[in-house]
């Protein structure tokens, strides 16, 4: 086995991409991959065997049905040891202002490991990345270094956490392809999802409650088709995906705007935990980052360049998923967005998308079959939507976080407050009594109740088959 020192840092990028073009390469119309010749399995093998700590056989996360022969698969991920100098280097440069992640990786490519590029001279430094670089590399460590490298090796050491650095075989090769693919990435949880086949699940934090449900049956049916749904931990779309996920056996990676260390929102504590201990939390910042509104479109990117496409479930006119989803189709990316009523709001986003060429989606095997992802028998919980046939499954992820939007107006009749919950739960989109009783929890006889008060009120209609529709403003 080769050591850390005998990988060059451009070696090793590009035997990474070469090992990702293979490995993402899709079927042609015989089922076979053109690229999996005898030599792209034996290049494959070739990395495995120098790099073995990637390599596990207990899973699959090579595209289906294009599985070089006798090769091993990226599954059991794990960081190279990485000493205390060199993880204190690291930080030094990773945390250096002014130092761009380009800049550094061209002072990597030069001159190897990061304590080797602080060993340079100014003069040496500037004639390989400029002088700003070189300026920014022999810079003197940020206040509070010490304190923040202590906290780094502390975090280091809990089981579950890991410090991947740019240098590392264990960095996920798509980000590899951005043009500022990030020095340091905080991990927590299974590192292996970060390289697998994935799918981004994004969407309005003031979700609807068909947007709960749309999110979780999405990412329940993508989860089960062996993708992993990555998202970003937010309230809304992003909570509903992860949790629909979370079980299923492609998991869950959530993206975050802060510090491995902090969750936001606070809300969130309890599926963050879930999320480490399950499926994989990133992040790019250091410790101790609190959120920030600059940090987010930072985390809109890695999202959109770790997976192969993005799939918008609801967005209002300004909503950052908007970012992810240009972010997506500047990377070459498919983009995909869940239609919605021309009354609602929150559906405005996803309209836009589509009139400027995202696909129009209805259901999650559309997505899947346009990747070249495999389908898989799903549960039936996974095909709950909101023709009434089985709603338990999306009303209980819609139940962890109860959507906050209130876009309607008391009407002369002042409903009381059951009846504006059910105009709350009916959202845009038509409902059956059953689809409302899951998501008000109400009883039978207080539904009935409330329905009748808001038909009164001109702020509901009821439709043949037993639907209920919200009433169109005149």
């Amino acid at each position: 086995m080769r050591h850390r020192a005998d990988w060059p840092f451009g070696q090793l990028v590009r035997t990474l991409q070469d090992a990702e073009d293979i490995r993402t390469k899709r079927p042609d119309s015989t089922g076979r991959c053109p690229r999996h010749s005898p030599q792209a399995a034996a290049q494959v093998r070739d990395v495995s065997r120098d790099a073995p700590h990637w390599i596990s056989d207990s899973e699959n996360f090579i595209t289906p049905g294009c599985n070089p022969p006798g090769t091993g698969v990226f599954s059991m991920l794990a960081p190279l040891p990485i000493g205390d100098e060199e993880r204190s280097a690291w930080l030094r440069l990773a945390t250096a202002r002014g130092l761009k992640p380009a800049a550094l990786r061209t002072l990597l490519a030069a001159f190897g490991l990061p304590q080797n590029v602080l060993a340079q001279p100014f003069a040496t430094l500037a004639a390989a990345a400029g002088s700003e670089a070189a300026r920014a590399a022999v810079a003197a460590p940020t206040p509070g270094f010490a304190e923040r490298l202590e906290t780094l090796n502390a975090w280091c050491a809990t089981p579950g956490n890991a410090l991947v650095t740019l240098a590392d075989p264990a960095y996920p090769p798509r980000l590899l392809a951005m043009p500022d693919p990030p020095p340091l990435l905080y991990v927590q949880g299974r590192l292996a999802l970060l390289h697998a086949r994935s799918i981004a699940v994004v969407g309005s934090r003031s979700a609807t409650p068909q947007a709960f449900e749309d999110a979780a049956r999405f990412a329940r049916a993508f989860a089960a088709a062996g993708a992993t749904v990555v998202s970003g931990l937010a309230l809304g779309v992003d909570g509903a995906a992860h949790r629909g996920a979370l079980d299923e056996r492609g998991g869950t990676a959530a993206v975050v705007g802060t510090g491995a260390d902090l969750v936001y929102p606070r809300t969130h504590r309890a599926l963050a935990a879930q999320i480490a201990q399950r499926g994989a939390i990133l992040s790019e910042w250091p410790l101790g980052t609190p959120a920030r509104s600059a940090n987010f479109p930072q985390r809109n990117r890695l999202i959109a360049a770790l997976v192969e496409g993005v799939v918008i479930v609801e967005a209002a006119m300004r909503s950052g998923s908007l970012i992810t989803a240009r972010l997506a189709n500047e990377m070459g990316r498919d983009v995909f967005a869940l239609p919605g009523s021309i009354h609602a709001p929150l559906a405005r986003g996803c309209h836009r998308l589509i009139k400027e060429g995202a696909q129009l989606v209805e259901s999650p095997e559309e997505v899947l079959e346009a990747l070249g992802i495999q389908l898989s028998a799903a549960p039936a919980a996974s095909t709950a939507h909101s023709d009434g046939e089985s709603v338990a499954q999306p009303a209980r992820a819609a139940r962890h976080e109860p959507p906050r939007q209130s876009g309607h107006a008391r009407s002369p009749g002042n409903p009381d407050p059951e009846a504006l919950r059910v105009l709350d739960a009916l959202g845009h989109a038509p409902a059956t009594l059953e689809i409302l009783a899951a998501r008000t929890e109400l009883s039978e006889a207080a539904l009935q109740a409330a329905l009748l008060q808001l038909e009164l009120s001109g702020q509901l209609n009821s439709l043949p088959g037993g639907w209920f529709v919200r009433a169109t403003l005149r």
